[in-house]
């Protein structure tokens, strides 16, 4: 039985859907968007559907001045019988509720999370495209919309989702990305904002990745306050596997808690891999690959799902991963996507409970 009363206002001017060749990465967006707000004093209201449009918001509001921002990113997929199913979509409020604690935010509840996403897609289910590689991406928002200056938490939230249909994340599509290793900016500090999704995460490491494609790189691998260990690579969570242990960063506060992640760890373990969550130094992945033990390495994330590291460089080396024979891939990561992407869309079965069905 729901709990909040969502109206849906129908917007007049609907917007031709591209074609899924030219979707790219969150460039279009659907034709509505989900809205809830909140105040102290009457809790959360205002929760409806409406068409996609700008923003009104006060000058003086707090994510204007103080940065009190949080969002999210998960994909809804169409089904191989023609339905409509959100990949983990309670991972997703999980860790914004967590952020919202560490920023003095009022994070949504669980229902209105996703009572509203329901709401939306199922307002939206047209957008969701049809071809493997492609998928309708959600973005739910919260900021801080109190008018005043002083450095205070806001007594005002407005929290909204937004959808876009999409394909790939990388320019590069599905091939190997290159990977600058960056040993001068920081991506997060111990006690910082690392292991939250806040808009402040972002907005710091855009000078590090603008650098590395200047260099022609793709992204870069970000190394911990000093220099010696490994944290994520671009917006992603990495692993790398060095045969007989695949090895990813432990969470230790200064990582964001990827969802992707959560599930290559549990797929990895499940075929009887060792996968080790543990700090990886810089010069340990050097002489392994030195020794000839480092096989692959990859990324994983909600955007590109499994994104394969064809090459990882800096001023002093250069590490070119070999793909096995007859891909551009690694063996690793070409199985974890094939595996992924097939619960993605159905092709498999979803033993795990990970997929939430959109009822139309």
């Amino acid at each position: 039985m729901p709990k909040w009363n969502i109206p849906h206002t129908a917007n007049k001017n609907v917007k031709a859907q591209p074609a899924s060749s030219a979707l790219g990465f969150g460039k279009f967006f659907t034709d509505h968007m989900f809205v809830a707000r909140y105040s102290r004093e009457r809790g959360w209201y205002g929760t409806e559907v409406v068409p996609y449009a700008p923003l009104a918001m006060d000058p003086g509001a707090s994510v204007l001045h103080y940065g009190q921002a949080l969002f999210e990113g998960l994909k809804a997929f169409r089904q191989s019988d023609g339905s409509i199913s959100v990949f983990r979509p309670e991972f997703n409020w999980k860790r914004m509720t967590f952020g919202a604690g560490r920023l003095c935010m009022e994070a949504p509840p669980l229902d209105l999370w996703m009572e509203g996403l329901d709401a939306l897609l199922k307002v939206e289910q047209a957008w969701v495209p049809k071809e493997k590689g492609t998928a309708l991406y959600i973005r739910p928002t919260l900021i801080g919309t109190e008018s005043f200056l002083g450095v205070r938490p806001s007594n005002e939230y407005l929290f909204f989702i937004i959808l876009s249909p999409v394909g790939a994340y990388y320019s590069e599509g599905t091939k190997p990305v290159k990977i600058w290793v960056e040993k001068g900016f920081v991506r997060a500090a111990p006690g910082g904002l690392g292991e939250t999704k806040a808009a402040a995460n972002y907005a710091g490491s855009l000078k590090a990745a603008q650098n590395a494609k200047e260099k022609g790189y793709a992204q870069v691998l970000w190394l911990d306050v000093t220099k010696t260990h490994i944290e994520e690579v671009g917006t992603m969570n990495v692993f790398f596997d060095f045969g007989d242990e695949v090895v990813t960063p432990a969470l230790d506060g200064t990582i964001l808690e990827g969802g992707t992640r959560q599930v290559v760890i549990e797929l990895l373990r499940e075929q009887g891999r060792k996968v080790s969550e543990r700090k990886l130094s810089l010069s340990e992945i050097l002489g392994a690959h030195k020794e000839g033990r480092l096989k692959e390495a990859f990324g994983t994330g909600t955007a590109a799902v499994i994104s394969p590291i064809g090459e990882l460089s800096s001023e002093d080396f250069k590490i070119v991963f070999k793909p096995a024979e007859g891909t551009e891939w690694g063996p690793t990561a070409t199985q974890l996507y094939k595996r992924i992407t097939d619960i993605h869309y159905g092709i498999a079965p979803d033993t795990h409970g990970w997929l939430t069905p959109i009822k139309g």
